[in-house]
């Protein structure tokens, strides 16, 4: 046997197991030296003189009270008279001696007070109370059963009053990581019991106990002990007070949640992100095998992927500047591989990267057109659902994307028709493989410009939220876990795609990001009602074109052909090429500003050679 190993494994178990009694002992031992260090303040030379002189004055008014009751009982023995000259004076005297004595009695046990003993003469003073009875109790019960259990029960009164002080003043090995940096340190030895329970009184979270802090990937976390009335709630509502004890800066994020027992509460301080080591860009690797489920991003606490459902409709909030757009194309670069998108794009901008890759609405007509054809699509699979006999739909998902909310209600909010088929997409849509995502800076239900409609956002289930700008839209954004408080995640560069998902817990997420040429490097499918009734097709991916591979033809050039070819209309465009409405309009805009096609003023197409 290894003795040196054995006697180090023993000694690191032992200090372990210290470690761990210490918390719990804290509080007596430091309520033992606030106690003993009053006393001591109250020792000084000024009061014990007091003492001495109250002391001196208290015996000779004994002394004198003494000397009255005897000569009273003289004169009372020498007269049977009780209303004698000696008897009454005798009286009198007994009492006044009686009377001085009771105050000097009071004035000594003041200045008692003001001189106190030590708190460890009086420890040796009360354990001997019950030490020598209990002592002389075991040896004479001892003498006849052999019973020591009263020596035995003050023994270990003792022997508790020792090894709780020993305890409590022990100073704990707080194992820290030599990669922490100088402002963690500093957190982590104020987080120390002994340092929280002799400063904590000061900032009103007296009754509060903390365990050695740890160190995680999301950074420094520790239990807090509560203790009286102190529950989860009321610390959570002192974290200024607890961020002024620990003295961290204005914009580290500081969240306290319960424990996995009653009377507990976690603390955790996020110094650092379980997702800084990974990089957030975004590749169709990172698309789950599970096709009920699609990655949103990485926990910044523990480093794990955070999956949501890929055919549950979605509410992504944000406000101008926080990612939000960055954040939503994966999602949608995901439904665009494994099925059909649609983006309705109220501002333009991120249609100026899709139209490449998937159909676009961005103008009036074009989004009128498709809401249209999203809602006759919901419709044709109700009716062959119900043919096929199945209560779920079975082919491609074809992903409703509304960006950005507010301008598409604006647009649509006076043509009922149309904001009903809308309404309907969410609500009846799903069952039937037609999903509505919807994202917008303003979460707000009420008031002239809503971000989200009020009958549309109860819909959506699935919901995540960047920053925001207040608790009013941090209530759409999230719902019932508007406690997450999406509007207080800090500004800045670093925090752009951070942000809460709702059910998950009031842990920051750090989203995937994909940029302008991954979405350009995604294949083309224009989704279109005429297409949605063929077979449904394989799942989307990634390939790269090869020398001498045959490119399809766009819908512009098909456009242009039948115009060339003899259409003079949009519709007549429309059902020689067999493209939507929407698709046919914006394709003639784009050809008239190049020149390439006129119109003329009855509204007729004109190749552009023959208009010359």
């Amino acid at each position: 046997m290894d003795w040196k190993q054995a006697w180090s494994t023993t000694v690191n178990t032992t200090n372990s197991a210290l470690d761990s009694l210490a918390p719990v002992c804290v509080p007596f031992a430091v309520r033992w030296d606030l106690a003993a260090d009053r006393r001591d303040k109250l020792r000084t030379p000024e009061h014990l003189k007091a003492l001495m002189a109250a002391q001196k004055e208290h015996n000779a008014a004994r002394s004198t009270s003494a000397t009255a009751k005897s000569q009273q009982l003289t004169a009372r023995a020498a007269s049977n008279n009780p209303f004698a000259a000696g008897r009454r004076a005798a009286r009198v005297a007994s009492k006044a001696a009686a009377r001085h004595e009771r105050d000097t009695r009071a004035k000594l046990k003041a200045a008692r007070v003001n001189y106190p003993s030590t708190l460890k003469a009086r420890a040796i003073q009360a354990h001997s109370l019950h030490a020598v009875p209990t002592v002389i109790a075991s040896a004479v019960m001892s003498a006849s059963n052999l019973t020591v259990w009263p020596a035995a029960t003050s023994a270990v009164l003792i022997g508790a009053n020792v090894a709780g002080l020993a305890l409590g003043r022990r100073k704990l090995r707080v194992p820290i990581d030599e990669s922490v940096t100088l402002e963690e340190r500093q957190l982590m030895e104020r987080l120390d019991p002994s340092y929280w329970v002799e400063h904590a009184p000061d900032r009103g979270l007296s009754g509060t106990v903390t365990t050695p802090p740890a160190m995680e990937p999301g950074g420094i976390r520790c239990e807090i002990r509560l203790d009286g009335t102190w529950t989860v709630k009321t610390l959570t509502d002192k974290a200024d007070s607890i961020r002024a004890l620990l003295g961290a800066r204005t914009a580290l994020r500081i969240r306290i949640t319960s424990a996995s027992r009653g009377g507990w509460a976690v603390l955790t301080l996020a110094t650092r992100s379980a997702a800084a080591g990974v990089s957030s860009l975004w590749t169709p690797d990172r698309i789950p095998s599970d096709p009920m489920a699609m990655s949103l991003g990485l926990d910044t606490e523990t480093g794990d992927e955070v999956l949501i459902p890929f055919d549950e409709r979605l509410l992504v909030s944000g406000a101008s500047g926080t990612g939000k757009s960055w954040s939503f194309r994966p999602l949608m670069a995901t439904a665009h591989l494994r099925g059909d998108l649609l983006l309705i794009d109220g501002k333009g901008e991120e249609a100026n990267i899709w139209e490449h890759s998937c159909r676009v609405a961005v103008e009036r007509e074009d989004i009128t057109d498709a809401v249209d054809d999203a809602h006759t699509e919901m419709t044709r699979r109700k009716v062959d659902m119900k043919q096929r006999g199945i209560s779920v739909w079975d082919g491609r998902q074809l992903t409703v994307v509304v960006d950005e909310g507010q301008v598409i209600l604006a647009l649509i909010s006076k043509d009922k028709d149309r904001l009903q088929r809308l309404i309907e997409l969410s609500s009846l849509g799903r069952s039937r493989g037609v999903v509505l995502w919807w994202a917008t800076q303003y979460p707000l239900t009420d008031g002239g410009a809503p971000g989200v409609h009020k009958l549309i956002a109860p819909n959506l289930l699935t919901r995540f939220s960047l920053r925001v700008a207040g608790t009013t839209q941090a209530q759409v954004a999230l719902d019932d876990c508007a406690h997450y408080a999406p509007h207080q995640i800090p500004e800045g560069r670093e925090y752009r795609g951070h942000g809460y998902l709702k059910g998950y817990g009031p842990r920051m997420l750090r989203t995937w990001t994909l940029d302008d040429e991954g979405v350009r490097a995604l294949p083309k499918s224009i989704w279109s009602p005429a297409a949605s009734g063929q077979t449904p097709a394989a799942p989307l991916h990634l390939v790269k074109e090869t020398a001498g591979q045959p490119v399809s033809a766009s819908n512009r050039d098909r456009v242009l052909a039948a115009v060339q070819a003899g259409a003079r209309t949009a519709k007549d465009v429309a059902d020689r090429t067999g493209l939507n409405k929407g698709t046919v309009s914006r394709e003639i805009r784009a050809l008239t500003v190049d020149g390439a096609v006129h119109r003329t003023a009855d509204g007729r197409l004109l190749p552009g050679q023959q208009a010359a």
